[in-house]
């Protein structure tokens, strides 16, 4: 008795293996059950409701469960069949779990609908990505794309724009996004012509980011102003595309822009995307700094971001303090993060900012001083940093940074005494600036709203078949008393 109780404790292990496969394979049919209903009815929300259902079993999924569901759902011994199942090698392990999992009593499907071929390359280039094989992963996608070439079907759509991104992901993983450029600009003019919008997004983002992977912002912003517009569909393109936009505007020095368009995809961004918001926030503190301002101090200790944030805290350090020396030290200590981020270019931009704000620093303490101490307190290191210091000094005049004069015979800077602001025209254009923002976000959330598809057409219609109903009731009732008159 004992023994039999020893031998089922030391099969529990492999029978908890079978039944997860055996579950995740289930769900697997019955999202395949899903996809075939939503083809034979033209439901594009069931196809939808079945692509984020597989991105939460997306963990659970193994090479036999896969196989298992390809024998399944595809013609055994078709070209897509295949092709699929030649990145899953067969093993006594995989026929087992076949046996067990496929024991369960559900029938293959009758017919292969469109949708359903392509959402089983959908899973296979998911694995294989998840997996890290990345040039099986390109093979895939590539076969899978060359499959949808061929089909001009709105319910393929939503799994048709996973399999885009992957497509492009597969490729900059291997390091040859430059391979596909033609193929997605192919692809993003047949969806154009075929009026698929989100494909149309999609591929324009992935378009965008192409470009900009090889710093080509020219071109990437010629696409970006010749694309079709329309309103969005997916809120993650969306914010893709604000964050790529505000990168396009923040190289052309369009900071204002570039500073709205980047906070709107970080506010936008789901929480749980946690590393697009990191990226747009950096983005966002460069261009902040770069148009004069200072980040609020809350930013740099969001939740889960303070350690990514550390590089640019101390950079925004330096620039408020506008201290040359310590702006040159964080430059240099933290030169790996900046490259990886791919903001080199922007913090060398910054130099001219902490000079001015340093020297606006001097001009608000010193009524009166030398440009020989001005280039001493700058700090800057050149071969004749009075004639630097005194160019610097004339620059900020002439910009309106500082409200100052030179004395040339005596070689000093004579500050001006400073007025009160409520005198100036700041204040109304701070006001002004704030309540454009109030309404934007306003007329956005007033634009993000739903409501029932063709409610005011019910009501109508109840209404006029209610009086259509009461006037034939008095018809009835008229032609009925003229009867009775009648005999």
């Amino acid at each position: 008795m004992t023994q039999d109780v020893e031998m089922k404790d030391n099969q529990t292990p492999t029978q908890s293996v079978v039944s997860a496969t055996t579950s995740t394979l289930q769900h697997l049919k019955e999202i395949a059950a899903l996809i075939d209903t939503g083809s034979y009815t033209k439901e594009v929300r069931r196809i939808a409701r079945a692509v984020r259902l597989t991105v939460g079993l997306r963990r659970k999924l193994t090479s036999s469960v896969i196989s298992s569901f390809l024998d399944f759902a595809l013609v055994p011994g078709s070209e897509a069949h295949t092709r699929l199942s030649s990145f899953f090698p067969k093993s006594d392990e995989h026929d087992m779990e076949v046996d067990t999992a496929s024991s369960t009593s559900q029938a293959p499907l009758k017919h292969l609908p469109a949708e359903l071929e392509i959402y089983c390359y959908f899973i296979v280039l998911l694995f294989l990505i998840d997996q890290k094989k990345y040039s099986e992963a390109k093979a895939c996608s590539s076969a899978s794309i060359a499959r949808l070439k061929s089909l001009n079907r709105r319910t393929i759509d939503v799994i048709a724009s996973r399999l885009y991104f992957y497509y492009s992901l597969s490729y900059e993983l291997t390091g040859d996004l430059a391979e596909i450029r033609g193929t997605l600009l192919a692809l993003h003019h047949s969806a154009t012509l075929r009026h698929d919008e989100l494909g149309q997004e999609t591929l324009l983002n992935l378009l965008l980011r192409n470009y900009l992977h090889y710093n080509l912002y020219d071109q990437a912003e010629k696409l970006r102003s010749k694309a079709p517009r329309f309103e969005a569909h997916s809120n993650q393109q969306f914010c893709r595309y604000l964050f790529y936009l505000g990168k396009i505007r923040t190289i052309q020095l369009e900071y204002t822009d570039a500073k709205e368009s980047l906070l709107q995809a970080a506010r936008k961004a789901p929480v749980a995307a946690l590393g697009f918001r990191i990226q747009c926030n950096k983005w966002a503190i460069l261009v902040r700094l770069l148009l004069g301002e200072i980040p609020e101090r809350s930013i740099f200790t969001q939740k889960g971001m303070d350690k990514a944030f550390r590089p640019y805290f101390e950079l925004t350090n330096a620039v408020r303090i506008g201290d040359l020396e310590l702006f040159r030290n964080v430059q240099e200590r933290f030169a790996k993060t900046f490259s990886e981020d791919r903001t080199h270019n922007l913090i060398v931009r910054l130099r001219h900012n902490v000079i001015r704000t340093g020297l606006r620093n001097i001009s608000i303490s010193y009524s009166r001083i030398s440009l020989t101490d001005v280039a001493q307190k700058l700090r800057l290191n050149s071969a004749n940093p009075v004639a630097d210091a005194e160019s610097i000094v004339a620059k900020a005049i002439r910009d309106g940074a500082i409200d100052a004069t030179i004395d040339h015979k005596n070689g000093c800077m004579v500050s001006k005494e400073t007025g009160d602001i409520y005198s100036t025209n700041e204040p109304q254009t701070a006001f002004n600036s704030r309540i454009a923002f109030c309404l934007n976000m306003h007329n956005e959330a007033v634009r993000a709203l739903r409501f029932p598809p063709n409610t005011h057409r019910e009501k109508e219609s109840d209404e006029k078949r209610r009086e259509k109903k009461q006037q034939e009731e008095e018809l009835a009732k008229y032609m009925a008393e003229e009867d009775d008159d009648d005999f």
